[in-house]
């Protein structure tokens, strides 16, 4: 090669790293290099390349801090979403998941599952740092970070990339946009709960729903994350508020322990573990949040923004479920708020507030949607991208409500979906995601992480069962009661 082609290669070369290098005049790394390169290119307070081994310097690529966000979310702003997205409307249904383990083994059932929900939060987003590294890149979504694990990974697993990223793109676009329908049918049944005492007869619940439409369109109108955090605050007051005058009516007259078992029976317990895993999963939103975050490493770590959250969320969940099944027995129901006496102010007040904060929380639910939409789509809408981006948000609130309109009784349908989209997204995709980035780096002494896996995805492989058997049962009674009456 001539001295005029070695010039060449190395300039290309040198332009090709420019792409990722950021272009502030910031330290990166602490690596500071004053001076002329090898090449004899200028550098200031950037990487440090060692010759012409672009690997190390690509290694050396820190994607935090060459992360530019327009709206960067603050540790404190992404807690509040991640309290949200966790503490729904699923926490109502935890004295039901204990009435089906019992009062003891109910405690360590939640545990265990918001151990293994939030273990399979936390290595997706450690293997979205590793790859981000690796593909010199700052964000990447949930099947992103799939697909560029099987494409990075060893060579039986580059063929199903593609694969991959639509799995979890299906899977978390159809789960969300389910439950945020389901969400408008809720508020409305908690609205209509209210309403039906004062007015002395029963509202038609799809008048309800298509009042919710505009609203919910306006919601959804909320540019991005940063713009949704004081939803997000709003809906945890409401639902601390709420779940507070709750526990006020389960903690005045506690009946003694020994009157309800400490274990139950042994049949209903993955009922429990799919009950409890339903409601506290949240893995569609995790990626969204750290994107968008100004300190993405925050959010991993012993006393990260994941762990704080996910402690305070397992705290309230057994609390809730131990004094619900405690305070109502085997009168417990689904939702524990049709415990507490219809006719009190305070109890008709808990179901306002609850419908406030589902409303509330749509927003960061159907996020995820528009997030996913918009990536399948923006390339084809750049002569007028925000006139687009509004159209597509109408008219999937639309489709939504309309959704909930025709079939009020979506819920069990929407269970059925979660036990599948949840025990193969939120569990079974992480570990597999896992086993492919580390591949070469081995599992640890006497390969522990795999055993790990292999335990995470039996609990998959069981929350799917049940869950569905559950969700089967729940559709069958429903149509029952409809026959009879």
């Amino acid at each position: 090669m001539t001295e005029n082609e070695k010039s060449v290669s190395q300039n290309d070369s040198a332009q090709e790293l420019e792409t990722f290098l950021p272009k502030d005049n910031s330290s990166v790394n602490g690596v500071t290099n004053n001076g002329y390169g090898s090449f004899g290119i200028l550098i200031t307070e950037k990487y440090k390349i060692k010759g012409s081994d672009f690997e190390a310097a690509n290694y050396e690529f820190d994607p935090f801090k060459a992360r530019d966000l327009e709206h960067p979310v603050s540790n404190m702003d992404t807690l509040t979403h991640l309290l949200k997205a966790s503490l729904g409307t699923g926490i109502l249904s935890m004295p039901a998941a204990f009435k089906a383990s019992g009062l003891v083994m109910g405690v360590f059932s939640t545990i265990l599952v918001s151990v293994i929900c939030t273990h399979c939060s936390y290595i997706l987003v450690v293997c979205a740092h590793e790859l981000y590294r690796r593909a010199g890149k700052t964000q990447m979504s949930f099947a992103e970070v799939a697909e560029e694990a099987c494409r990075r990974g060893p060579k039986w697993a580059q063929p199903f990339a593609l694969t991959a990223k639509h799995l979890v793109l299906i899977g978390i676009f159809v789960t969300y946009f389910f439950t945020c329908s389901c969400y408008s049918v809720i508020i409305a049944m908690n609205i209509n709960y209210v309403l039906d005492y004062y007015l002395g007869y029963n509202v038609n619940i799809r008048i309800v729903i298509a009042l919710l439409l505009i609203p919910l369109i306006l919601l959804a109108y909320v540019p991005n994350l940063k713009y949704l955090a004081p939803f997000s605050m709003v809906a945890n007051i409401c639902m601390g508020i709420g779940l507070a005058i709750t526990f006020y009516y389960l903690v005045a007259d506690i009946p003694p322990i020994s009157d309800r078992p400490l274990v139950g029976n042994v049949t209903t317990l993955p009922i429990s573990v799919a009950i409890t895993m339903f409601a506290i999963e949240a893995i569609g939103v995790v990626m969204p949040l750290e994107n968008h975050m100004a300190s993405p490493q925050s959010f991993t770590g012993l006393c990260g923004v994941l762990n704080q959250g996910m402690s305070f969320v397992t705290l309230i969940y057994i609390l809730l479920g131990f004094f619900g099944y405690l305070c109502y027995g085997d009168a417990t129901l689904g939702s524990i708020t049709y415990n507490l006496p219809r006719k009190a102010v305070p109890a008709q007040a808990v179901n306002i507030l609850i419908a406030i904060a589902v409303f509330c929380t749509f927003g960061l639910q159907f996020y995820v949607c528009l997030d996913i939409a918009w990536s399948s789509i923006k390339d084809k809408c750049t002569k007028h991208p925000k006139v687009s981006q509004y159209v597509m948000r109408t008219m999937m609130v639309l489709i939504c409500v309309a959704m909930a309109i025709a079939v009020p009784t979506i819920i069990p349908f929407v269970g059925l979906i979660g036990a599948f989209c949840f025990s193969i997204v939120g569990l079974a995709v992480p570990v597999a995601i896992e086993v492919i980035t580390f591949w070469d780096k081995g599992f640890g002494p006497y390969n522990w992480k795999i055993v790990k896996n292999v335990i995470v995805i039996l609990v998959a492989i069981l929350a799917f069962i049940f869950g569905s058997m559950s969700a089967v049962e729940d559709i069958v009674n429903l149509y029952r009661k409809k026959e009879n009456n």
